[in-house]
């Protein structure tokens, strides 16, 4: 039987997708089920004095109205609201008091017989408030930053090396510049939602929108100081989330607490406008400065970023310390300084810190090029590390060197002029550019449990999500592969509190993590159908050992001789046993001796309308090595939504504030503009053979974010090819072209 792992498998949950038998959160339904609406603060920093209901109260329809004067207990301490991934600080408490943190802040929840009628009470609710001073822009606060300690989120290595400002003085060549990167936010499909069923007892179930559901479900219980056994959380299908639903969000504590509230099953839906009240990609400001020898030897590198958080939680990534791995240099110096303002915590979206501290780096290392008169890709292949700079590391497997060469190859680099404005199709010049991409290649702990029926069918389960991503295929696979069955044989349960151990899904760790948890568990069930195997009376696998045997066919057979094997319904038959059940956890341990990155390199065409200014992006290729390819349809999937979402961040999107009022303008889908259609090209995908036998046992990366990094910068380099105007402020957008 052929191998399923690293073949193009299309979607096991593919089917239930497109014919709507996909539950999302807000499909879920209950006897005597109510709606939710919450009400919103129109003030950006302040407390609350009065909140009149009378109104919403007397519509027809309305059960109740929740405030923070009038709600059911909530914990009243800071412990109670942390999550698996809360950053440092006080995290928000929904309802809880009449201070006023953030524009868009929860303040109400309207309870009704019907959606619409708990959204129109929701317009009734009155509120008074005493409004204070506010600051949300990152500009002006720019000079009232903290820094962040060098071990925060391993933001920054612990010292610089060598003498940065020395090396700079002396550098035959040196550039430096500021690149700054606006606030972007999550635009999912999918709202977040929660369904709360109301069981009886005080007991819930909750159908949330999320990346992780034990994460979730232990929020809730220190959120309300209720049993663990007394909240369960489920989220079998995700309409995309890119990093938003890596914490609780507070739909879910409203959901139940409108549940608790009135003792009925309640479906709370967040408006697209509340999306914005949410998380999302902060804005940052980059400084890189670099100094080179005449040759393109890099001498020196700085790296500062300066990043928004909010008031009440510390949120930071990192920015600066891509600049201190990717490329050999003697001299460096990197600071990450957070400017808290009155704002929600901003919070992970894809490839968070990496697309962008890539983008500024990427983009100042293609203007050392031009300064140099030296080929973008030359410089990079002058500079090429084959060890982490920060730790001098080798890496468990790094061929980068050859996503530049395929990369190339495929895009054609080798024709292009380096001249910009030289390059013509008819009214519109052409810009080709390019940059490197680098991710981390995490693994964590994780829990899988394989069930194995006699008639030849196993379900494999864990808590993990499927954000889109294709998680319950690879799980499908690996467990055929490991116990020798055909995928239809297979199914795959996630997304339930219940289930196995997992973390949150994010950081592209869960393919790696998930399948190297199935591979062993379905180990102690090849163990145990190898001991039912040698109980049967003449067996013909008597004396083999566990690393002896393999499943294949149905059958357990000698390695050494395939003709030796006994099937699986006779070796549980005969062994007097309908199921074999294990359960295994997997607790990597990464040992400082290799570095463990994914690498990519992207080449980017676009072409720019010479007096409108409007630019396409018409190509793109994306060379990625990530170890080993699970299944090479659904990581080409990964790897085209990322560079999307690559091109959206140069050129579309940006959540546009009014200072004045601290409250965003563009919070719907016809002014905050994302990639459609039109916007998307031709974008090819080149998975580069990246054998890795250190990483973890199935050799594998992952694929979710890698993607990313670097498109954007790709892009701008091509933008300033195209035109000869250097834009440094994403997104690129007519205006900037053009002033």
């Amino acid at each position: 039987m052929a191998s399923y792992i690293g073949t193009a498998t299309s979607r096991v949950d593919g089917h239930a997708k497109v014919t709507g038998a996909a539950k999302y959160a807000a499909e879920f339904d209950a006897p005597d089920l109510v709606h939710a609406s919450v009400v919103s603060s129109t003030i950006t920093h302040g407390r609350i004095v009065h909140i009149d209901t009378s109104a919403a109260l007397r519509v027809p329809g309305v059960i109740e109205v929740l405030t923070h004067e009038h709600r059911p207990h909530m914990a009243d301490n800071d412990a109670g609201y942390h999550d698996d991934v809360a950053p440092d600080g006080t995290p928000f408490r929904p309802l809880y008091d009449d201070k006023v943190r953030f524009n868009g802040q929860p303040i109400a929840v309207v309870i009704a017989e019907e959606s619409e009628t708990a959204r129109f009470a929701a317009s009734l609710v009155r509120v008074e408030y005493a409004q204070e001073a506010h600051a949300t822009d990152l500009e002006r606060e720019r000079d009232n930053t903290v820094a962040l300690a060098d071990d925060t989120f391993s933001l920054t290595p612990s010292k610089p090396r060598g003498n940065a400002e020395k090396a700079l003085a002396a550098a035959a060549v040196r550039h430096d510049a500021e690149y700054r990167i606006a606030i972007e936010h999550h635009n999912p499909m999918e709202p977040y939602a929660s369904t709360v069923i109301w069981q009886g007892g005080g007991k819930l179930t909750v159908h949330d929108k999320t990346q992780g559901v034990q994460n979730v479900q232990r929020y809730l219980c220190g959120v309300f100081e209720m049993p663990s056994d007394d909240i369960r959380v489920v989220s079998p299908f995700v309409g995309g989330a890119f990093g938003s639903g890596l914490r609780p969000q507070y739909n879910a504590v409203l959901a139940v607490l409108a549940a608790l509230a009135v003792q009925r099953s309640v479906r709370l839906v967040l408006t697209r406008a509340q999306m914005y009240s949410l998380g999302y990609r902060p804005e940052s400001i980059e400084r890189v400065t670099l100094g080179a020898d005449a040759d393109g030897t890099l001498s020196a590198i700085t790296h500062e970023a300066i990043a928004m958080t909010s008031r009440f939680e510390e949120f930071a990534r990192k920015d600066t310390i891509w600049s201190g791995m990717l490329y050999t240099c003697p001299n460096t110096r990197y600071a990450h300084r957070l400017a808290p303002l009155d704002v929600n915590t901003p919070c992970d979206m894809r490839a968070p810190g990496a697309a962008t501290g890539v983008y500024a780096l990427e983009c100042a290392m293609d203007e050392l090029a031009v300064a140099l008169g030296l080929d973008p890709l030359e410089l990079r292949y002058r500079n090429y590390s084959d060890r982490d700079q920060l730790t001098g590391a080798p890496f468990t497997s790094k061929a980068l060197r050859e996503c530049y060469r395929r990369g190339a190859a495929a895009f054609g680099w080798e024709q292009r002029n380096p001249q910009p404005r030289t390059m013509r199709d008819g009214s519109e010049l052409v810009g080709w550019g390019m940059a490197t991409g680098i991710w981390e290649a995490l693994d964590v702990s994780m829990a899988a449990r394989v069930v194995l029926t006699a008639n030849g069918h196993a379900e494999v389960s864990c808590a993990t999500s499927d954000i889109g991503t294709g998680t319950y295929t690879i799980m499908s696979q690996v467990a055929a592969d490991m116990l020798g069955l055909p995928l239809e044989n297979v199914s795959a349960r996630l997304g339930d509190s219940t289930l196995s151990h997992s973390p949150v899904e994010g950081g592209s760790w869960i393919a790696s993590s998930v399948s190297n948890a199935i591979a062993a568990t379905c180990a102690e069930v090849r163990a145990e159908l190898l001991r039912l195997a040698q109980a049967i009376p003449g067996s013909p696998l008597a004396g083999a050992g566990p690393e002896g045997v393999v499943l294949a066919q149905g059958q357990i057979v000698s390695k050494a001789d395939t003709s030796r094997g006994v099937t699986i319904a006779d070796a549980m038959r005969l062994g007097g046993v309908d199921r074999i059940e294990r359960e295994k956890t997997t607790d990597p341990r990464h040992d400082e001796s290799h570095a463990r990155n994914t690498h990519s390199a992207i080449f980017a065409e676009v072409k720019v309308d010479e007096q409108l200014g409007v630019v396409r992006v018409t190509r793109v290729v994306s060379a990625a090595a990530a170890g080993r390819i699970l299944n090479t349809k659904t990581a080409r999937s990964q790897i085209l939504g990322s560079v999307v979402m690559g091109i959206g961040m140069a050129l579309h999107e940006e959540t546009v504030v009014d200072h004045r009022f601290g409250r965003i303008m563009n919070a719907n889908f016809a002014e905050y503009h994302v990639p459609v259609n039109a916007d998307v090209h031709d974008i090819e995908v080149i998975f580069v053979d990246e054998p890795d036998s250190i990483i973890n046992p199935l050799g594998i990366k992952g694929i979710g974010e890698i993607g990313i990094v670097g498109v954007a910068a790709a892009i701008a380099n091509a933008v300033y090819h195209a035109t000869g105007k250097r834009v440094r402020n994403l997104p690129i957008t007519l205006d900037k072209l053009q002033g």
